[in-house]
């Protein structure tokens, strides 16, 4: 949920300052509803109520590891990996990413892991250079 110092802050601006939830929300930028559920939280079960939960969902199908891998490899141009230009195009990167890894993406998936690894559509098209 929140950590333990933006906790602190809420909680110093409503007592200390008798500021309303719609005024420390326009501070601190979190919806007036998720300040008043965290404050109902911490009143019920302490901290510990406070503390993040892991993210729902799939975990991701290569590690941070592997993905720092990847980058390296896309650096090098597609050609250092057989294909005949330097292009990358997504079908390429799912192929390498296959060959490798042995992790399968759709090919229309690609592009949001590039986005993620810190490449922009076209410099992981063009030119094999990026997230640098």
């Amino acid at each position: 949920m929140i950590d333990y110092e933006t906790y602190c802050k809420i909680k110093d601006a409503h007592d200390n300052h008798g500021l309303t939830a719609g005024q420390i929300a326009r501070r601190l930028h979190p919806t007036r509803r998720s300040l008043r559920r965290w404050l109902r939280a911490y009143a019920r079960r302490g901290l510990a109520a406070l503390a993040r939960k892991p993210l729902p969902g799939r975990p991701p199908r290569l590690t941070k590891r592997r993905r720092r891998a990847l980058v390296q490899c896309l650096l090098k141009g597609a050609g250092h990996y057989g294909f005949a230009t330097d292009l990358w195009t997504s079908p390429r990167v799912a192929q390498l990413i296959a060959r490798r890894y042995g992790v399968t993406y759709h090919v229309d998936a690609i592009l949001r892991l590039l986005a993620g690894l810190g490449f922009s559509r076209s410099e992981a098209a063009v030119s094999g250079q990026g997230a640098g």
